[in-house]
């Protein structure tokens, strides 16, 4: 049964993925991936990880995906692609994916002569000890450069988002701080004699 769950979440996984590359709707790009994270955090709790599931779900749906609809909505992405563009950047995709291929083939060839060494941690493990308490040890001790990095990496990632999104508009009021402290008493207030019976 659970081969059949897990072939189910792969075959989604595989057709989203293309869908997030083949899509000309960049919205639908973004769609398409939302349902592979979904299908990567089932196949997480096939595996007995539901912590790395939820935090998928958490981390990746509901922040940085979320956080990409909004910026693809925000900029109004709408281009076309001519085919003289198509060409030149063509070889940089084709050199991309016969790297990717290799790193791929280079891996898998690697942990099948029983070559591959994964890191040790230092951390002893019990089996009272919880999943979340488990990768909450190794995370903070061992691997602790690792995640401050990829804290790094999404503030710059937040950085970008907004800058992209900040968009200098003209004729829009704004409120100056500094030349409301720095005015004087004559600026600011303005007194006018009112004749008794005609008003202002």
């Amino acid at each position: 049964m659970n081969l059949l769950i897990f072939y189910f979440f792969s075959t989604i996984l595989v057709a989203s993925a293309i869908g997030v590359v083949a899509s000309r709707n960049t919205v639908h790009s973004v769609l398409f991936l939302i349902l592979s994270f979904f299908c990567v955090a089932g196949i997480f709790i096939l595996q007995g990880a539901e912590f790395l599931a939820m935090l998928l779900v958490i981390v990746y749906v509901g922040a940085v995906a979320i956080l990409f609809l909004f910026v693809v909505m925000m900029l109004n992405i709408n281009y076309v692609v001519g085919k003289k563009q198509l060409l030149k950047i063509a070889p940089f995709g084709v050199l991309f994916a016969v790297v990717f291929i290799l790193e791929i083939y280079v891996a898998m060839a690697n942990r099948m002569d029983n070559k591959f060494i994964a890191p040790k941690s230092n951390v002893t493990m019990s089996d009272q000890v919880t999943n979340t308490h488990a990768i909450g040890q190794v995370l903070y001790t061992d691997f602790f450069m690792h995640f401050q990095l990829a804290g790094m990496v999404l503030f710059l990632a937040m950085i970008g988002a907004v800058m992209l999104t900040h968009q200098k508009r003209t004729g829009v009021k704004k409120q100056s701080i500094s030349s409301q402290v720095n005015r004087s008493r004559k600026d600011s207030i303005k007194i006018v004699k009112v004749l008794t019976g005609k008003g202002v």
